[in-house]
């Protein structure tokens, strides 16, 4: 198995915007030196849901800051980018990270962010597919050209891709379309921590009938806590969690007139517990590799922010790295039982 961290760096509110990110940087450093194999970095604007509003910026702050792991982006919003920018910045990362960055991408949300950046909701509801094509081929080069929504003449792509065909890119899928576009551009899928094993497998499913390929690396987001006991990691989440949700899906505010879809705090945070790996060793690694073997996914990255605590935060990843990772690594399960 794979295995990363998923950083929302998020507020809450006991917290401070640089207390969150100072606790998210701390994770990225232990992950690597507890064994983690990648740190994926997420993006948010005007929201304590994510103190981060440039996953980029992080990922190189990241890259810079450690040796060995990959570093990534979970994702860089491309409805409120220009492809072009944001790949030549990948581009960059490549070279002087030799291979290490990974850019994930999404079309987000129509949120007031479109406004904000006068992207515009034509472009967020039609132009996710040309925007990501207009990406892969800045990343890919030697030259680009621009489209129906950003018309410019041909240019040279500078600096020229280290990793060939062009730096390692995953596109969040989240519906039936996203499946398929994915698909279609043989583009691995990250696959978010609010849905289950079954839909997963669906969409993985999906994919492959789509014509994507079958060993295509995608990546499955989870929530994971370590505490002694089952009941003492869902406690710890579930006293902190939900204040977290609700300041944070609060702070969602759509472009236009459209009803707000919201989530109940308590009732999201307790599904989170019960999708994912909250609780001791054993029942983390159990959860994790029936996950695996019913998803068909070997790349986890795991969102270990869920309780607001730094000290819990370090101490869960310390213990995936120390405790877990080891038996997710070894082929038979019954290796499992040696955390016991």
């Amino acid at each position: 198995m794979i295995f990363g961290l998923f950083i929302l760096a998020p507020r809450f509110p006991h917290q401070s915007d640089h207390e969150s990110l100072d606790c998210a940087h701390r994770a990225i450093l232990a992950a690597e030196h507890v064994g983690f194999d990648s740190a994926w970095i997420a993006e948010h604007h005007f929201m304590p849901y994510g103190t981060c509003p440039d996953a980029l910026t992080f990922a190189a702050h990241a890259l810079g800051a450690t040796t060995r792991i990959a570093v990534g982006t979970a994702v860089s919003v491309l409805s409120t980018a220009h492809p072009v920018a944001l790949g030549e910045r990948t581009l960059l990362l490549d070279a002087l990270s030799a291979g290490r960055f990974r850019l994930g991408v999404g079309r987000g949300s129509p949120l007031v962010d479109l406004e904000v950046f006068q992207a515009g909701l034509p472009r967020y509801e039609e132009g996710f597919a040309d925007g990501l094509d207009l990406l892969l081929r800045t990343m890919t080069g030697p030259a680009v050209s621009g489209d129906r929504w950003l018309p410019f003449r041909e240019v040279p792509v500078v600096p020229a891709p280290t990793t060939r065909p062009h730096p390692p890119l995953t596109v969040a899928a989240t519906s039936p379309a996203t499946v398929d576009l994915a698909a279609a551009r043989g583009l691995p899928m990250l696959l978010g921590m609010h849905i289950g094993d079954d839909d997963k497998r669906a969409m993985v499913e999906r994919y492959r009938q789509s014509g994507g390929p079958r060993d295509a690396p995608h990546v499955s987001a989870v929530v994971a806590h370590i505490a002694e006991s089952r009941e003492q990691a869902v406690a710890e989440v579930m006293a902190a969690m939900p204040g977290w949700l609700r300041a944070g899906l609060a702070a969602h505010v759509p472009v236009d007139d459209r009803p707000r879809t919201g989530r109940d705090p308590e009732t999201y945070a307790r599904l989170l517990c019960d999708l994912h790996p909250v609780g001791d060793p054993l029942y983390c690694a159990e959860v994790l590799d029936r996950s695996a073997r019913r998803t068909g996914i070997g790349h986890v990255i795991a969102m270990v922010e869920a309780t607001g605590d730094p000290e819990r935060t370090l101490k869960t990843v310390e213990r995936l790295g120390v405790e877990v990772l080891p038996a997710l690594r070894t082929p038979a399960v019954s290796d499992l039982g040696k955390l016991a």
